[in-house]
């Protein structure tokens, strides 16, 4: 089978890092771009990030072009105490040798689409959802040109920055509504799921045993991770969200789903931005969205270990 063609909407970020190097170290992806958007730290920032990522994995040929530096409607935010003040902080970050592009980020992702057959390229956002909802308004016809959106964000039993809601998507509840609703194939890879995509110690040691600059920029990047969600979350082993979305498009089989349907709350006093889903499709609503449930964990790492190693 041919790879799959893939436009990566990002906001890096420690495991978006982790995602773009497993998606540039995969045979079955074929990466067109990578646009940028605020999230867990402010667009310069992550832009700067997404430089450095592919620089380190000597991904040269890829665009990258900045989004979005804000919500469509709501104040910013951003994750320091996940992701540091660099977004990325923990490895040392070498200056970018890739350049970004001059376009916009949705202009980018729209050309991208346009430039191959209907139905060939899969949008894969793994930050806010606002890059995503522009390029959807801004080109409507975009809707029914890709292939679908395999998204990370959400959840369906809990949230992370509330108790109800994910941060992807509180950051944009608006975007998030626009993208869930426009009638396009969507995978929702949310908490749920990336809570079993632990980076355990012995995770981390497989990774250190690659002795390559790409892999000891990845264990530098969990270490660091790894601190800082047992500070704020408790977690005894950081859960690596984005990557996971990568892996159900290069094999479903790790990341299992389940049909159902999914609303986002956008005024709920203690509920905006939980992703309200429905798996039994109460009332009549159709079961449109594929929601990721279980995860082969083995499997995975070993997609991210075979990744590192091959572009190290």
């Amino acid at each position: 089978m041919s790879p799959h063609k893939v436009v990566i909407d990002c906001d890096p970020g420690h495991d978006d890092a982790i995602a773009l190097m497993l998606a540039h170290g995969s045979p079955e992806i074929d990466l067109l771009a990578v646009t940028t958007v605020a999230g867990n730290q402010t667009l310069a920032k992550v832009t700067h990030n997404a430089r450095v990522v592919a620089t380190v994995a000597g991904m040269r040929d890829v665009p990258i072009a900045a989004g979005s530096d804000r919500p469509m409607v709501r104040e910013p935010r951003t994750a320091p105490t996940i992701h540091g003040e660099t977004g990325l902080d923990g490895p040392i970050l070498p200056d970018p040798q890739v350049a970004l592009d001059p376009r916009p980020a949705v202009d980018l992702i729209i050309e991208t689409v346009l430039a191959h057959d209907p139905g060939a390229v899969t949008l894969v956002p793994l930050g806010p959802l606002t890059n995503i909802a522009y390029a959807m308004r801004r080109h409507p016809p975009l809707v029914d040109r890709v292939a679908g959106v395999v998204l990370m964000g959400g959840g369906y039993s809990k949230g992370n920055v509330t108790a109800a809601a994910e941060f992807n998507i509180y950051c944009d509840p608006e975007a998030a509504h626009i993208v869930f609703s426009a009638g396009w194939p969507v995978t929702q890879v949310g908490i749920d799921l990336t809570h079993q995509a632990l980076a355990t110690p012995d995770v981390i040691d497989r990774i250190t045993a690659l002795d390559t600059e790409p892999g000891r920029f990845v264990r530098d990047v969990l270490l660091e991770y790894g601190r800082n969600y047992r500070a704020a979350q408790g977690f005894s082993a950081p859960p690596v969200h984005d990557p996971c979305a990568v892996a159900r498009i290069i094999d479903p089989s790790i990341v299992r789903t389940r049909p159902a349907h999914v609303e986002v709350e956008l005024a709920g006093t203690h509920t905006t931005g939980m992703t309200v889903t429905d798996f039994l499709g109460r009332g009549g609503v159709p079961l449109d969205t594929e929601v990721a449930t279980d995860l082969d964990h083995e499997m995975f790492w070993n997609l991210v270990v075979d990744a590192l190693g091959r572009i190290g």
